[in-house]
């Protein structure tokens, strides 16, 4: 009765552990949030006063954080809600949705930056160096701190990655809208903002378009890119009493969780008949190896998929 009440003791300190890193995550994005959404606006204000499209650009990077933080946010509430009868996996697909969403808004912005340099190329505007770089400093700092507050959770989640690499890409830009204003006030070619700006765009597309691609891969059920399948396949079957597999999947419902699932021929010979401790040893190696906690395996002392020859197509 004793351990009983000192395992529940344990879990209960665990889960209390967890529940205060999982709020301080949460308070530290909704002061990144607060803080990227006043650096935008003043980014945007800043660049509308000075004339200068690289600020203005930088804004609209700005602004798409505080979309991606706002939206991975809520993408992370609504995936930790627990399986039921109507949803068996939970609501766990949806931070990758919402990375989808965040990187395809980001394509869109890079659009509209393109379409504004032509514009200025055109027709070219007059630059104020004089509020250009304080504002761009303050979206250096401001860049800068956010990265601090988030940089331990970067890896966590699709969600983190995508709202990490956007405040690592406009720190990269901010650093480029400062020397563009270097270049400017050396030689005064108004055409150097709007070479910056083109930059920030490339950045901005590579992100995206790396986002997009780990989220199809996901959506599409596709093997994690980390992950050899030939190479779990060569693994499973060397495990003691393991004599074929077949049938072999491999899948993930988001950023951190990958499943499997596979048909086992036992092996007389070499100890099959131990089906329970043929699944424990698989289990054991794949998440020793792959980190795969999530497996559905299916042990057969005869051939049972030959003979039907659909049961696991």
């Amino acid at each position: 009765m004793k351990e009983r009440a000192d395992k529940h003791a344990r879990g209960g300190h665990a889960h209390e552990g967890h529940d205060h890193h999982h709020h301080a995550r949460g308070s530290r994005l909704v002061l990144v949030i607060m803080f990227n959404a006043s650096i935008a606006v003043a980014e945007y204000i800043g660049g509308l006063l000075s004339g200068s499209l690289a600020l203005i650009s930088d804004a609209g990077h700005n602004f798409s954080d505080v979309l991606s933080l706002i939206m991975g946010y809520a993408g992370e509430r609504v995936s930790e809600k627990r399986p039921d009868k109507k949803f068996t996996f939970g609501l766990k697909r949806f931070e990758v949705a919402v990375a989808l969403v965040n990187a395809l808004s980001l394509l869109a912005i890079g659009l509209y930056i393109v379409y504004e340099a032509v514009e200025r190329y055109l027709n070219p505007v007059p630059i104020d160096l004089k509020v250009m770089v304080p504002v761009a400093l303050i979206g250096l700092a401001g860049n800068l701190f956010s990265m601090l507050l988030l940089i331990r959770d970067r890896h966590r989640t699709l969600n983190m990655k995508a709202a990490f690499l956007h405040l690592l890409y406009d720190t990269v830009s901010s650093v480029a809208v400062i020397g563009a204003a270097v270049i400017l006030y050396v030689t005064g070619q108004v055409l150097v903002d709007l070479a910056i700006s083109l930059i920030i765009v490339a950045m901005i597309a590579g992100s995206s378009f790396s986002i997009i691609r780990d989220s199809m891969r996901i959506f599409l059920q596709g093997t994690p890119a980390h992950i050899d399948a030939d190479e779990v396949y060569r693994e499973i079957g060397g495990v003691h009493g393991v004599g074929s597999v077949h049938g072999l999947h491999i899948w993930s419902i988001n950023s951190t969780e990958i499943f499997l699932s596979c048909h086992i021929c036992a092996s007389p010979a070499a100890g099959g008949s131990d089906t329970d401790g043929i699944i424990r040893n698989v289990n054991s190696m794949l998440e020793h190896k792959y980190g795969i906690r999530h497996t559905t395996l299916q042990v057969e002392n005869s051939k049972i998929c030959f003979d039907s020859g659909t049961c696991c197509r």
